[in-house]
């Protein structure tokens, strides 16, 4: 029996800017600015979790690939047997290094290209391998709109698995979305449908075309506003992105970051758009102030975030500052998840989703949490445990 042929290609730098609240990668020197303000690329990192599920069938398996961080070295440390056949001669690849490197695969006549990145490579690779080559993105940016990405990494390696061990497995085209970054940065979403691409059917797996547009139904939004607001005593409210939580902060009359994460107060803003370390700084002062106080006099801290429309993420997509050290330090206990009953029936029984990038803390997240539909108006809804 001839290897499986698997085409596989990292964006290292895709979603470098989440944790700093750059909201993406793309766009000059947003990269550096990056990491100037202490951000640390993943995408490697994800990636291997994909490839780590199809250890077991190395032998059966030949990885080509592109030179150093766009895939080779995860693959070979991993053991896989890898044929480099495009390298970069850039030390920060670029789109272009992306473009090149599937077109290279695709002479190749690998079986499926597996990608790591966001929207933008997903937008590099259509652009080369159009709708007529099989593909399948493992998530590592920041919003990802397109349809053609795994639900989590590890999905994406056990659809891989399922074309390895010959299981059928139907194909289908996916919408590759893409937004504009830099009016994203200003709290605008403006998402463009630039092609579609193969992908796997696997519908358990691979995540919906994210809905777009804000909630319309403002009286229910009022009432899940008016559940949270009226919980805001002393304790330290993180609120996560999203227009359902941005909904909440209109009610305070307080500015929000529309896609970023504030922090409030006694109804009162204490910080903006704060990143992953600003966050974990002032969680850790938090914490460290309450050490000193008699134990009722001590305030916790409460995290409200709400899910993306379509798809049922809750951690991992668009919100990477709320990091796995900060859940954690918060506790699962002090989530307060928010969305109207239209925005989780749409989701039409599907589970929502964690991707934190810890899989220990996702699998202690799963379960049935209960969801904020209204003032005093709760629902329980499941959390997928990790594929």
């Amino acid at each position: 029996m001839s290897k499986f042929k698997l085409g596989f290609i990292i964006n290292p730098i895709a979603g470098i800017g989440g944790s700093v609240a750059l909201k993406g990668s793309d766009g000059e020197g947003i990269t550096e600015k990056a990491l100037n303000l202490g951000a640390s690329a993943k995408a490697n990192q994800r990636a291997a979790h994909a490839l780590a599920l199809l250890s077991p069938y190395q032998d059966n398996i030949s990885v080509y690939t592109a030179n150093g961080e766009m895939g080779e070295h995860c693959a070979k440390n991993l053991g896989f047997n890898t044929q480099v056949v495009y390298q970069s001669s850039s030390s920060q690849t670029t789109a272009k290094d992306t473009e090149q490197a599937a077109l290279a695969l695709m002479n190749e006549g690998v079986d499926i290209l597996l990608f790591a990145g966001g929207d933008g490579t997903a937008r590099n690779i259509c652009a080369i391998v159009g709708d007529h080559f099989p593909v399948l993105g493992i998530p590592a940016g920041c919003k990802i709109h397109s349809g053609v990405y795994a639900v989590t990494p590890k999905a994406a390696g056990r659809v891989i698995e399922m074309m390895v061990t010959r299981q059928l497995v139907t194909l289908t085209e996916a919408d590759v979305m893409d937004i504009d970054e830099s009016l994203f940065r200003s709290g605008v979403v403006k998402a463009k449908r630039f092609g579609e691409m193969q992908i796997p059917k696997e519908l358990r797996y691979v995540q919906a075309v994210k809905s777009g547009g804000k909630e319309s139904n403002e009286l229910v939004l009022q009432d899940i506003a008016a559940d949270v607001i009226e919980q805001m005593d002393e304790e330290l409210f993180i609120i996560g992105s999203g227009s359902t939580t941005a909904f909440v902060m209109e009610e305070l009359g307080l500015e929000n970051t529309l896609l970023g994460v504030d922090v409030v107060q006694e109804q009162n803003l204490v910080a903006s758009d704060v990143t992953e370390s600003q966050l974990w700084q002032l969680v850790q002062k938090h914490k460290q102030e309450q050490l000193k106080l008699p134990e009722q006099e001590k305030i916790g801290i409460k995290l409200v975030i709400t899910l993306i429309g379509g798809q049922g993420h809750i951690f991992g997509r668009g919100n990477q500052q709320l990091s796995p050290r900060i859940i954690k330090a918060i506790g699962k206990e002090n989530i307060i998840i928010i969305a109207t009953k239209t925005k989780l029936t749409a989701l039409d029984h599907k589970p929502l989703i964690v991707d934190t990038g810890d899989s220990e803390l996702d699998i202690a997240l799963c379960g049935y949490l209960p969801i904020t539909t209204g003032y005093k108006d709760q629902v329980l809804y499941p959390v997928a445990s990790p594929q």
